[in-house]
């Protein structure tokens, strides 16, 4: 990839609505929360670009945050308008989304590769032309481990994790919080190297998620 450059937008994945705000899909949507209230950022609506969003200073640098609000299978289109508008390179965006092949609490840090069926990813390579942008990976686990298989996919992502698996995805959402500077100020390898150190056992009680507050009006 030659020098990485800094990461100029960040954006979560989910579903708008208060219906969806706990559902396991929105994770890429709690992340994005968190770091707005971190940053003391009010996300605002934004029609042309089907999203809420808001403009970032983070150790120094400047970072857009979007959550798409055109659901999840078109959200590449809003991410693409706005990359586009600001002419951001695919290598300088972070897409923040659940995964069902991690474990609650695992979190990575990966660049391109196929979608493993995620229809927010499907869309977001479509309208970028190019699998060539950062993935930040949230464990929300699979229900073949977590109930033997009996619960179908779909019905398992719209449904609020039990109040366990809440805590431990919260967790993972502290420790990707940690690495956003870096990301920001073009450390990505570095990120990606303390993100997926084991951390050592912690007793002190993490932060509780943000409660979302969107604007659930659609694009």
């Amino acid at each position: 990839m030659g020098v990485t450059p800094a990461i100029r937008l960040i954006v979560g994945l989910g579903n708008p609505g208060s219906e969806y705000a706990q559902h396991r899909h929105n994770a890429g949507y709690w992340f994005i929360d968190r770091i707005a209230a971190g940053a003391q950022v009010m996300l605002r609506a934004e029609p042309r670009f089907g999203g809420q969003m808001g403009r970032a200073m983070i150790a120094g640098n400047a970072v857009w945050l979007l959550q798409p609000t055109r659901f999840m299978n078109l959200s590449g289109q809003s991410i693409a308008a706005l990359a586009h508008f600001h002419r951001f390179e695919p290598t300088q965006i972070v897409v923040a989304h659940d995964d069902l092949d991690l474990p609650p609490g695992a979190a990575r840090l990966k660049f391109g590769g196929g979608s493993g069926g995620h229809n927010g990813l499907k869309d977001t390579t479509a309208a970028l032309g190019t699998d060539g942008y950062w993935r930040l990976r949230l464990g929300i686990g699979h229900p073949r481990e977590l109930y033997a298989g009996h619960k179908e996919v779909a019905a398992f992502v719209l449904e609020r994790p039990s109040r366990e698996q809440q805590e431990s995805i919260d967790l993972a959402i502290d420790r990707a919080l940690a690495i956003v500077p870096l990301l920001v100020g073009g450390a990505i390898e570095r990120a990606a190297q303390r993100l997926h150190t084991k951390a050592k056992p912690n007793t002190a009680q993490a932060p509780k998620n943000a409660q979302p507050s969107h604007n659930t009006d659609l694009a």
